[in-house]
Order: structure tokens, then C-alpha cells, then sequence
């Protein structure tokens, strides 16, 4: 399972005990996987007291040396539960019931009281939270959270995705019954206590289905010239304080996780859609960071702390591109201006050694039961890059105020939001690709692999070329993740870099806000568990990004299944050893174009290096980025899975190719 970085151990007398995540195989056997050891350590199922696959567990060795050979362990603690919720069977007998669970992976049955039914009755597929699993008990105790029918198999899909990457359908009742016990109103004393913004012009500007309004800007122009920009962010730490029951939610969860039908929300919506978003013409709480400009666009001074806003306008990101394009709309001079100074920071950013990666977002139509009816391209313009700059100059402020403070000479555990620099493995073969498309590398510094990224992805606008050059160069990048460990953001070429700008759907953003409160009343408590709770929040990150990755593929099967037998223009975005991937260009769909569907043809080789199959006698390459005609043959939505057929052009047929004899 390779290799892993940065050991983290317990001793307790002479039993060596380590923290990673249990994996179990088809097997049934289970691993451990350590940071810092070389190898897992094999869990046998005796031993795996009750921990399920996916937990992040405490493991005792009890064979083996971890420094040479092969070591065995028994788990003594569940320190998190990855999944709480499950899709399966139930079982009604006259007493009690049993939920039978789905899974590839082992799990045992769970016992379910009558009073826990939900109605649901023998032989039904539901949906099963885990209550609790005593120590005598031989089965955990479920409860049914939901009866799928027939009818609702599009949202079990969706559902199903969420609950094996450990994202709960339903918020706690405790969690909920915190939030609808906060009041509406805030005391004046709160009022008072903050900067009191709300006589300056301020506005929000989101997705048009956006409701969880956290940032807006506010704009004055003082009498001297100078401009004073407002980056208003919803107090969210306000209303959840720590170790309550929300707080916990909120930090299982960790993020908002964005599906093509739903949005699942990090916080109940009293608290993401009402208390804390800055909707107009209300009062609201927020942390600011706030901007004194002078005429050339230097900012002179700096202020952070908490205020009171009153929004004046909701904008749509479709309002203030129409007011960039035209040049006219309500408050013009102010976004004007606004779109100017944006434009200039990104200007600067890119300059600094920042990679300028374009973004596309590939968006779903759905009629009222959910289904695709068509696909959307969305494009980041101009109205993105002026909020995007703005929170990005928030975000690296309150990072380099932080980053500035010690606290009995050791910096403060705070979350950081880090890039490491290109891994060379993937850099090399990636600088050979794009060469042979005429973009040189420069590779000795990590700012010179920047300027040529930047070079490359402006040379390569609107050519054939540009969609896969971008791809790849996005893969040969690190993933960002959340660390008190600052080793600054490569890709935006910061040296200092937070989250701070959207506490309602991130909650590092929270973590933030709470260490940025303590020095501002000149009370630092470090928080020793800072570095779990980043490990945390990079890990659901990434669960949030595959069940994204996942419904999207379910909705684009679910749509090309329409289509089967349909023929289409596409370009391969993939090259593997079973065959290529190919997405279609008028809906963005991808589907799989397998090794023994091209044997008619010739025998194909893989290149990895070339990123190609190319034919043995034909000498026909397939390469990532090639245009290509397919034909859809299948969909399969349980294995969101769409398989495609190679349609030859005139120019493919080969010519003088001794025909290749099938088997009898």
C-alpha cells in the first residue's frame, strides 16, 4: 500500500499503540494504515472491535517490529467513525427487527427496536442510522431514518453516495433543537461592541440559487480620494459555540457538499440560511477585514475585527457581469471601480508567480424529479475574479496576521491552507508532453515552473490542445490541504494563506474565526488538537469531492441513457492499459472506449510516457486530447459506468493492413 509521511505514535509503557485509518479487504482481513510506517498493520477480524471500514482508529501492535518485518495488531479505540448511516435490508419479527446492511465491505447486523421502525415494514430496503454499540452488546442498535420506494431510486443514488463517504442525511435532533433555540434578535449590548458599518453601502453578490450568503463588500469613497473596501464575512462563531451539539456537527461534516439536484448543507439552514446569511436590508453579525486604498490602488491600512453590516442589495453574478459588460446598472460607479481594483490585484498575483488555471463548471438541467434534461457550461468572468480577488486578499491578510504572532516564542496551531510545489515525478513527463505541442519548460525554480505554466496556459487559449494541456497540468499539481505546518500556497504564490471567508460551508473558516477572537482580546489558548482537526477537514474535503465526482457521473449516465446508440463528436480526455476515456463535447459526458472493442483494428500498446495507445501494425495512436467520433453502447447507473464504441473515420481505414484473423 506504499509508503507513508510523517510518523504519530502513543506509548503507553512498553506497548507501542499508533493512529491511522482501518481498511478492510474483500477478504475480510483488515489494515491499519500509519503515517510513518512502512508497512500496515494487519488487523484480523477478532480483533477489529467493532471498528468499521473507513474509521480513523487508535491500533495496538501485538506482533511484529514495526521497524523490520510484518506486524499485527488489535484496534482499542474508534477515535472517529467515518460512517454512521446505512443502506441495506430490514428484517421484522413479532419483538424486534435486524437491518441487513449493503456493503462490499464486512459488517455485521445491526438490531433495530420496534419503536426505532419508522413505519418501515419486512423485507423493505431503508435507509439505518447506528445509535450506539455498547461494549455487551454483540450487534450495534439502529434506527431507520428512511423507507426508499421505487419511486425515490435517483435520490437514494445521491443518498447512497453521501452515506458511504460518511456524510449524514439528517442532522442530529440535538443539533437541531440547539439551533431553533437561538433567538432572532441580537441584544444591543452586541451591537455596540462591534464596528458599527451599517450607514455604508454594502452588497452581496452569489449564484443566482445561492441563499447562504457569507461575504459581501461594502464601498466608501472618502473626501481625500481614498477608498475604503469592506470584506464583510458572516459571524458564524458567534452563534456555535465550542463542544456543543451543533459545533460537533458541524465539524463531523466539516464542509457543504455540493451535488447537480441538492445542496447538503454543514449547518441546519436556521443557522446557514437565516441567523448567519447576510441577506439585505437586515442586520447582521460579521467578522471584517476592512481596506483603506489610495488613488493608485496601494493599500495604506489594514483593520480586522468584528461589526454589524446592513446589506443594501443582493447582487447575482449575471447582475454585475451585465453592469462590467454595459457599463451601466444600479450602483455602476461602485462596481466599476471594484472590477478595476480586482483586476488589478489578479494582474499582480499572476505576476508574483500565481498559475492563472481557467475554470469550467459543467452544470446539470433537471426537471422537477431530478432528472438531467440538458447540460449547462459555466465559465468564470469577470464577476467571479472580483469576489474571488477580494476574499483571496482577506484570506492572506488574516494568514500573515496570524503567521506575525508568537506566543511564548512558538507560533500559534492554526489552520493554514497550503500548496506544496509540483511533484517532480509528474512534472517530467508532463514538460515532455507539452513539448511536443511547442511550449518549452522552464524547470530549475519553482517560480520559473510557474512563469512557463502561466506562459503555456495563455499561449494555448482557444487552440485544440488547450482543454487537455490543462488537465494535466492540473494533475501534475499537489492537492491543497489544511495544516498547521505553513509552507505557503505554490499555486496562488502566497506565502501565508487561510480560509477565513466562508465559516457557514467550511469549517476551518470557524477554527479560524476562533483563533482570530483570542488575539484580538489578547487571549491565545493554543489548541494542541489544531493538526487532527486539519487532518479532518482535508479528509472530508476530499470525501465531499468524490461524492461530487460521483453523483455527477450518476446524472451523466443517467442522461446519455437517452442516447445509446447515438453518435458523437468527442475528445479523449484519459489513456489507460484496458482503453480511453472520451468525453463528449456537446454534453461533457465521459465515457470509457475499451481495449477489446479496438482488437478489430489492430493490437494497441500503452505509452504511458506519450499518454497514448498506439496500434502495433497501424501504428493509429489514441492520445489524450485527440478528436475522436464515438458511439454510446451502454449505461449503467448502478455502476455509474457509460461505455462507448470507436466510430472510424474515412482517414481511419487502413490502407494495404493485413487484415488481423479472429479466433475461431
Amino acid at each position: 500500500m506504499g509508503k507513508k509521511k510523517g510518523k504519530s505514535s502513543t506509548h503507553q509503557s512498553d506497548v507501542k499503540q499508533y493512529k491511522g485509518k482501518f481498511e478492510i479487504t474483500r477478504s475480510g482481513m483488515g489494515f491499519v494504515i500509519v503515517e510513518g510506517l512502512q508497512k500496515d498493520v494487519i488487523v484480523r477480524p477478532n480483533d477489529f472491535n467493532k471498528a468499521f471500514h473507513g474509521d480513523f482508529v487508535r491500533v495496538e501492535i501485538t506482533k511484529g517490529d514495526v521497524k523490520t518485518g510484518r506486524i499485527q495488531g488489535k484496534i482499542t479505540q474508534i477515535i472517529e467513525r467515518k460512517q454512521k448511516q446505512f443502506v441495506g435490508m430490514i428484517e421484522v419479527n413479532r419483538d424486534y427487527a435486524f437491518f441487513i446492511p449493503e456493503s462490499e465491505k464486512a459488517l455485521p447486523n445491526f438490531y433495530v427496536s420496534l419503536s426505532n421502525l419508522n413505519n418501515a415494514k419486512d423485507g423493505e430496503r431503508v435507509i439505518v442510522g447506528i445509535i450506539k454499540w455498547d461494549d455487551d452488546d454483540k450487534r450495534p442498535q439502529g434506527k431507520v431514518l428512511e423507507v426508499v420506494t421505487h419511486e425515490n431510486q435517483g435520490d437514494l443514488a445521491m443518498k447512497e453516495i453521501l452515506i458511504k463517504q460518511g456524510f449524514s442525511i439528517q442532522f442530529s435532533e440535538d443539533a437541531i433543537e440547539e439551533a431553533e433555540r437561538i433567538p432572532d434578535l441580537v441584544n444591543n449590548a452586541e451591537y455596540k461592541s462591534r464596528k458599527d458599518m451599517r450607514d455604508i453601502l454594502t452588497f452581496t453578490i452569489d449564484p443566482v440559487d445561492a441563499k447562504d450568503f457569507d461575504d459581501a463588500l461594502s464601498f466608501r469613497k472618502l473626501k481625500n480620494g481614498d477608498l475604503e473596501i469592506g470584506v464583510h464575512i458572516a459571524d458564524v462563531s458567534y452563534y456555535i459555540e465550542e463542544e456543543t451539539a451543533l459545533d460537533q456537527s458541524a465539524y463531523e461534516r466539516a464542509t457543504s457538499v455540493y451535488l447537480p439536484d441538492r445542496v447538503v448543507p454543514m449547518l441546519p439552514e436556521r443557522i446557514s440560511n437565516e441567523l448567519c446569511s447576510l441577506r439585505p436590508n437586515e442586520d447582521k453579525l460579521t467578522y471584517s477585514c476592512n481596506f483603506l486604498f489610495d488613488a493608485k490602488g496601494t493599500i495604506k491600512e489594514k483593520w480586522i475585527g468584528r461589526a454589524v453590516i446592513h446589506s443594501n442589495h443582493r447582487f447575482t453574478y449575471e447582475d454585475v457581469q451585465s453592469i462590467i459588460e454595459t457599463k451601466d446598472g444600479l450602483y455602476d460607479d461602485e462596481i466599476l471601480q471594484l472590477h478595476e481594483m480586482a483586476q488589478k490585484m489578479r494582474k499582480q498575483r499572476m505576476k508574483d508567480g500565481a498559475i492563472n488555471f481557467s475554470s469550467q463548471e459543467v452544470r446539470f438541467k433537471l426537471d422537477e424529479t431530478g432528472k438531467p434534461i440538458g447540460i449547462v457550461i459555466k465559465e468564470s468572468k469577470e464577476s467571479h475574479q472580483l469576489i474571488e480577488e477580494f476574499m483571496l486578499l482577506a484570506n492572506r491578510t488574516i494568514a500573515e496576521k496570524v503567521s506575525s504572532i508568537k506566543v511564548n516564542g512558538k507560533a500559534i496551531p492554526f489552520p493554514y491552507r497550503v500548496h506544496d510545489q509540483p511533484d517532480e515525478e509528474k512534472l517530467i513527463p508532463f514538460v515532455e508532453f507539452a513539448k511536443k505541442f511547442g511550449y518549452q519548460f522552464n524547470t530549475r525554480t519553482p517560480a520559473e515552473i510557474a512563469k512557463s505554466f502561466n506562459e503555456m496556459l495563455t499561449r494555448v487559449q482557444g487552440l485544440p490542445e488547450q482543454r487537455v494541456l490543462e488537465q494535466l497540468g492540473i494533475r501534475t499539481m499537489a492537492k491543497a490541504i489544511y495544516t498547521a505546518k505553513n509552507i505557503g500556497h505554490y499555486g496562488l504564490g502566497f506565502e501565508n494563506y487561510c480560509h477565513f471567508t466562508s465559516p457557514i460551508r467550511r469549517y476551518p473558516d470557524i477554527l479560524v474565526h476562533r483563533v482570530v477572537t483570542q488575539i484580538l482580546a489578547e487571549d491565545v489558548q493554543p489548541d494542541k488538537k489544531m493538526e487532527e482537526r486539519c487532518r479532518h477537514s482535508s479528509e472530508r474535503e476530499r470525501a465531499a469531492m468524490e461524492s461530487e465526482r460521483a453523483a455527477n457521473k450518476y446524472k451523466q449516465v443517467e442522461f446519455m441513457k437517452d442516447y445509446i446508440g447515438d453518435t458523437f463528436d468527442a475528445v479523449i480526455s484519459g489513456v489507460s492499459s484496458f482503453g480511453y476515456w472520451a468525453e463528449t463535447i456537446e454534453h461533457k459526458c465521459e465515457g470509457l472506449v475499451g481495449l477489446t472493442g479496438l482488437l478489430d483494428y489492430d493490437d494497441f500498446l500503452y505509452y504511458a510516457a506519450e499518454y497514448a495507445l498506439i496500434g502495433k501494425r497501424s501504428g493509429k495512436a489514441f492520445r489524450i486530447g485527440d478528436a475522436v467520433k464515438i458511439k454510446v453502447i451502454g449505461a449503467n447507473l448502478p455502476k455509474r459506468q457509460l461505455d462507448y464504441e470507436w466510430i472510424l473515420d474515412a482517414e481511419d481505414i487502413p490502407v494495404n493492413l493485413p487484415s488481423k484473423k479472429k479466433k475461431k
